[in-house]
Order: structure tokens, then C-alpha cells, then sequence
């Protein structure tokens, strides 16, 4: 099942073409880690839930790509574009083989399930 995103045909072109665009450079960063990478964390600054994941793949041995974009108090404009890219609605966001893992609660649970080597 995939959530429902608003249709193409229903968004205006001008619209469309800032949607397309907005910080695509960091969404393409991002894209090529996880293409590029087994494990990928996206996270950002000050965010203890962000540090909780990687405390927890690193004390498993697991080996991962950290890309971080700003703190609480700034960044938060490529941090939504990437949002919107992946459908995640919070941080960490966790890249496993390509694929998106979640958030530390599925992370720590796939670790602890041994889903992740």
C-alpha cells in the first residue's frame, strides 16, 4: 500500500517545476548514498533519536553512510525536501540496500531481528 500524494495532472506546471527543483541537489546527494551505500542514515544535528541509531548500528558492527543537514535551528528547508522524496515523516531516516528502513524504532528492531549485517 502507498499513501496518497497528490497526481501529477492535478498540479500546475510552474508548480510542479519548483516541487521537481526544490533543493534537488540534496535530494540527488542523498539518492546517490543509498544507490551507493548498504546502510545510509539521514539525519540532522542535536537530535537525540538521530545519535540513538547511530550509537545502535555502530555498537552492532554495522557500517553506515551519515549524512546530516542542519539542527533544530536551521537546515530545515532540504531536510523537508528530502521528506518529501521519501514519504518519512521524521528523522533519523534509515536506508537499508536501497531501501527505506523507517525511522531508530524499525532500525533497532531489524538489528535486534539480526535484518541487517
Amino acid at each position: 500500500m502507498t499513501r496518497t500524494i497528490l497526481s501529477p495532472e492535478n498540479i500546475e506546471p510552474e508548480a510542479l517545476g519548483q516541487i521537481s527543483s526544490f533543493h534537488e541537489a540534496t535530494v540527488n546527494e542523498v539518492k546517490e548514498s543509498v544507490l551507493t551505500n548498504k546502510v545510509v542514515v539521514v539525519g540532522m544535528a542535536q537530535n537525540p533519536v538521530v545519535s540513538k541509531v547511530k550509537k545502535a548500528l555502530q555498537n552492532a558492527g554495522i557500517e553506515f553512510k551519515y549524512l546530516e543537514y542542519g539542527s533544530y535551528f536551521r537546515g530545515w528547508k532540504p531536510r523537508l525536501a528530502i521528506k518529501i522524496w521519501s514519504g518519512w515523516p521524521t528523522y533519523p531516516q534509515v536506508f537499508i540496500n536501497g531501501k527505506l528502513m523507517g525511522g531508530c524504532d524499525e532500525t533497532i528492531k531489524a538489528i535486534k531481528e539480526g535484518k541487517i549485517i
